[in-house]
């Protein structure tokens, strides 16, 4: 399993929101590639990037923050209000090797396997916010106000000719809470869609959250807030899942 250290920017600087809430950010400093030189010194391979300034304004977004961080020598897969293919085009060219492509993945899923098709589809990963209701998984848009017009389910099927490869969901009741995972829910989407590489999101705040995600079969781990929060370092996160 992959780890994936993240860091959200706003304004260029590095900080993370409670369940995706502008009003409650906690700020951890104005040097992104300082934290990002700092993951790699620990021995981390990629970097999760959220361009928190982009997704709400597409004029706004920090190319000169990410190109940066690529320079760093991470691997980063970067999202944050994805638009359009120019946007995806500009971000690649920063120097990003993916592009996470979030709600425009829930309500044009045929856009999106356009762009998987022309960039390839180690280029995309479609990122499902999800809640889960009776049982059921359902994506969320709008900033997670209101759900999607079908469940993840029938929404997969959409995908299942354009050779999706990499998909995140973030179940959202734990995103940033620091509640733990919830692994049953990647090892349902790891049984029932063995060919995508499933990145998990959310809530992980334990070295034991990160061995039962990788128990559960997921391809990679987006870790941020315990990071921050010092709940356990990088280099303890890579041994433990090299070691588990």
């Amino acid at each position: 399993m992959k780890l994936y250290p993240a860091i959200d920017l706003l304004d260029g600087r590095v900080v993370r929101l409670h369940k995706g809430d502008f009003d409650a950010v906690t700020d951890y400093g104005s040097d992104p590639a300082a934290v990002a030189a700092a993951y790699l010194a620990q021995g981390a391979e990629y970097l999760h990037v959220v361009d928190l300034s982009g997704a709400r304004d597409g004029a706004r977004r920090q190319s000169e923050t990410i190109q940066s961080l690529s320079n760093t020598g991470l691997r980063l897969q970067v999202g944050g209000g994805i638009r359009s293919r120019e946007e995806i085009a500009s971000i690649l060219k920063a120097g990003a090797e993916r592009v996470i492509v979030g709600s425009l993945a829930v309500q044009a899923p045929k856009t999106v396997s356009g762009w998987i098709s022309e960039f390839g589809a180690e280029r995309i990963v479609a990122a499902f916010d999800v809640r889960i209701e009776a049982g059921t998984i359902w994506p969320l848009v709008a900033g997670w106000t209101r759900k999607g017009d079908e469940p993840l389910a029938a929404l997969l099927e959409r995908y299942a000719q354009s050779g999706l490869r990499h998909a995140l969901v973030t179940d959202v009741d734990r995103d940033g809470a620091l509640q733990g995972p919830n692994a049953g829910l990647y090892r349902d989407l790891c049984e029932l869609w063995p060919d995508i590489a499933w990145q998990a999101s959310g809530g992980v705040a334990s070295l034991s959250d990160l061995t039962a995600l990788k128990a559960a079969g997921a391809a990679g781990a987006i870790v941020g807030k315990a990071l921050f929060e010092n709940r356990f370092t990088l280099g303890e996160a890579l041994s433990c899942l090299q070691s588990g």
